[in-house]
């Protein structure tokens, strides 16, 4: 498939470039057809076996079939159109929770085998560095939870949804499961009569043929595998316009229609707020998907958030609060989708730039001051970063829990991180950086050191030692033009009066979510993402 135009700030020679300085760490002989079969990785730090040398992904095309019955597989057929970046005999792809029915590479038959978490081709004829390669994979995708795993699809009342953050795109369709490798999507989704399919992107197109219909979404702008999002169930579509006429649908559950509307309503104002403060909406289209399904987190899935019914139609949670949240997924299409991680160790950049923008609108809208809050943060940032590492340098998550990278050292930790920078350098050369970071980056992955270099840039002085000891550092220094800011002393723990209880099940990572307080609801010191994002905490 031709590169559009939209993709070609993600070119094959830049996209190499980054290729290049992942799969350096990767000491693997990629070819030689009698090797042993093996999971391959692109080198992430946290995720070692997740992406795969060699090749870069410029277009999925994903076809699924829905049964009717959220329980059973559906069938699917894969697309992929890649630029190979190294003589290939074999090739892997992440995909872990399907049946491979059969594989083809560049029309031809190929063999396929499974190793861990990947599936390894061995196509008739070996595939030379620099040239286009198309791979199709006709699979099943189980939407019942892989044992031991979390993400991929997720059941709803009434069909399905999507969450692949962090590791899970490779549960629903065969891919290079990275946010580094970052390409175009076509989804064509069939389900029976009576049911509405949505996706990320535009409609292309709806065809009806003997009791069911296909739906046709296409990307206009590339997107990593974690971001895709399809809906599936018995759905309205609602339709609004954004700023600059931008087309805004939101997909909900029927029933619940007149319940959601006066939340739905107030979308086209944040993305307005958004842009006020960082400049013109990066996609073509935006909405929210608002499912029937107790997930403990909403999700800034490309163009189509996902969001959890009950965070809209329990009123436990005040108004304010609900708001910030829309905003942090809001804010996330231009931190975190429009500008993607280059590795998962970059996450702070995404998710505590999303935080600072839920804290902003929850200060301008609401009342709720932002000192308050990162004065919060600052107490409880010495116990974050040693739970989970430093912003920058988040620990690796539990094998069987891998979203456990979501801590609040990425969240209001991270943030913090932004509100000592703003400190440092000035309320007016913060938000240059703020703008100039989405430009210079749209469509594109950036790093941590990417963002370092731009805010020295922008504010023209040496910040080395700044960025040093507050995004990598065991401690958080000191915050400028705060020194009465002192870290939370740790409590000492109580021997307990008898041998405690063994816990009834195992306990879960994502964390309860909150009782409305009965006097005024404060801005929490920890993450405030429960039930966003708390204990993906996401």
């Amino acid at each position: 498939m031709l590169l559009t135009p939209h993709s070609q700030a993600t070119s094959p020679t830049r996209r190499r470039t980054a290729a290049a300085l992942l799969t350096s760490a990767v000491s693997v002989c990629l070819v030689a057809a009698s090797a042993p079969v093996v999971p391959l990785g692109v080198g992430d730090r946290l995720f070692p076996y997740l992406g795969n040398p060699g090749y870069d992904v410029a277009s999925y095309d994903l076809a699924f079939t829905y049964p009717g019955n959220n329980s059973e597989p559906l069938q699917a057929v894969t697309t992929i159109d890649a630029w190979t970046t190294a003589d290939l005999d074999r090739v892997n792809l992440d995909f872990a929770h399907g049946k491979v029915e059969s594989v083809e590479v560049d029309g031809d038959s190929a063999v396929f085998r499974s190793a861990g978490e990947d599936l390894v081709i061995t196509p008739e004829d070996s595939v030379s560095d620099g040239t286009w390669m198309r791979i199709t994979v006709r699979h099943t995708s189980d939407p019942v939870p892989a044992e031991g795993r979390e993400g991929g699809w997720v059941r709803t009342a009434d069909g399905l949804a999507m969450a692949n953050q962090a590791d899970a795109a490779h549960l629903v369709f065969p891919c290079n499961d990275h946010p580094s490798d970052k390409a175009m999507f076509t989804f064509r989704v069939t389900a029976p009569d009576g049911h509405t399919a949505v996706a990320g992107g535009l409609a292309a197109g709806v065809e009806k043929s003997g009791g069911s219909t296909t739906w046709t979404y296409r990307t206009q702008h590339p997107m990593a595998t974690e971001l895709a999002q399809v809906s599936i169930g018995r759905s309205t579509v609602l339709h609004r316009t954004g700023p600059h006429g931008l087309p805004v649908r939101d997909v909900v559950p029927t029933r619940h229609r007149e319940a959601l509307e006066p939340w739905l309503e107030k979308t086209p104002g944040q993305i307005a707020w958004m842009e006020s403060k960082v400049g013109r909406y990066p996609f073509e289209t935006y909405g929210l998907l608002v499912a029937d399904a107790s997930t403990g987190f909403e999700l800034e899935t490309q163009t189509l958030s996902l969001f959890e019914r009950e965070l809209f139609t329990e009123p436990v949670y005040p108004p304010w609060y609900v708001e910030s949240i829309m905003v942090h997924e809001v804010a996330h299409q231009w931190f975190g989708n429009s500008v993607t991680p280059r590795t998962w160790s970059d996450l702070w950049l995404n998710e505590g730039h999303a935080t600072w923008y839920e804290a902003l609108y929850a200060e301008e809208q609401a009342g709720k001051p932002m000192r308050d809050r990162m004065k919060a943060a600052y107490g409880a940032s010495d116990r974050w970063r040693a739970a989970g590492g430093p912003p920058a340098v988040p620990k690796a998550p539990d094998p069987a829990r891998k979203t456990g990278i979501f801590r609040p050292n990425v969240y209001d930790g991270a943030a913090l991180v932004l509100y000592a920078l703003r400190q440092e350098i000035g309320r007016p050369a913060f938000e240059r950086l703020e703008r100039a970071w989405v430009v210079r980056h749209q469509d594109d992955t950036a790093t941590t050191e990417d963002f370092v270099k731009l805010a020295a840039e922008i504010s023209g002085r040496d910040l080395d030692g700044f960025f040093q000891d507050w995004l990598y550092g065991e401690k958080t220094p000191p915050m400028p033009g705060h020194p009465d800011w002192k870290p939370e002393t740790p409590a000492k723990p109580q021997a307990p009066a008898r041998k405690p209880e063994a816990p009834a099940a195992k306990p879960e990572v994502r964390a309860a979510k909150p009782q409305a307080p009965a006097a005024k609801p404060q801005a929490p010191a920890a993450n405030p993402h429960a039930p966003a994002e708390q204990a993906r905490a996401w």
